[in-house]
């Protein structure tokens, strides 16, 4: 039997939901990539990343708000964004086994992008809008809080912050402008796109990073600078 159809097989039995729509399943698991150079159009898993981000968002914020009844959201909001976030979904899918379970195409296959954090992650956003249109917001809650629940024990180890949070705290408690962020450079195709942004604080050397977003990048290019000034 081929194997990616056992894989997809175990991912069901692993999040314990077998999927009525099968094509939805497909989908979710199909990554852009299947689409280059084929004559007919593929429908890959980006729109369902998208709805899956917003499915997360909720549920993260809902299971937050209950297990931190007396929090502000000032508390709240940098444990969710730690939840959601690109490296928290990969490590959840990759906890899942869901790399086996994924449509690529050759070339993607073959560089290893089972093991890719972002096409891991947007799967894993995908999946769980899969799971909500199939079965429900009750079968994505179950599923999400099974899949999650190592990452809520490390939400619950203080207050996680941003780093460009962190960056701006530092900078003014330095007596500095707030940080500056410049895009030099956007590469890659549409369905992977990548950009390199530069931070700039007053006195301080520029920090360079790169991101599958924008904002991805900035992120990182905050973390690079609290990195140099021994901040992080």
């Amino acid at each position: 039997m081929d194997r990616r159809v056992v894989a997809v097989g175990d991912l069901e039995r692993r999040v314990g939901h077998r999927f009525e729509d099968r094509e939805l399943l497909e989908r979710a698991l199909t990554h852009a990539s299947v689409g280059d150079g084929a004559k007919a159009k593929v429908r890959d898993n980006e729109v369902l990343e998208f709805i899956g981000d917003r499915v997360l968002g909720l549920l993260a914020a809902e299971a937050l708000a209950e297990r931190f009844p007396k929090a502000k959201e000032g508390e709240l909001a940098p444990r969710l964004n730690a939840l959601v976030s690109r490296e928290t979904c990969a490590r959840v899918a990759k906890g899942a086994e869901l790399g086996p379970a994924l449509r690529l195409s050759a070339s993607s296959s073959k560089i290893g992008g089972r093991e890719t954090e972002s096409i891991l992650a947007g799967a894993c956003e995908a999946l769980m809008a899969a799971l909500y249109h199939d079965g429900g917001l009750d079968l994505a809650r179950r599923v999400f809080l099974d899949l999650w629940s190592e990452e809520f024990d490390r939400a619950g180890e203080g207050r996680p912050r941003d780093p460009k949070t962190a960056l701006q705290e530092w900078a003014q408690g330095k007596g500095k402008p707030l940080p500056t962020y410049r895009v030099l450079d956007r590469t890659g195709p549409d369905h992977a796109p990548v950009f390199t942004v530069e931070v700039t604080v007053k006195d301080v050397d520029p920090a360079i990073a790169k991101g599958k977003s924008r904002q991805e990048a900035e992120k990182a290019a905050a973390k690079a600078l609290l990195e140099q000034v021994g901040a992080d």
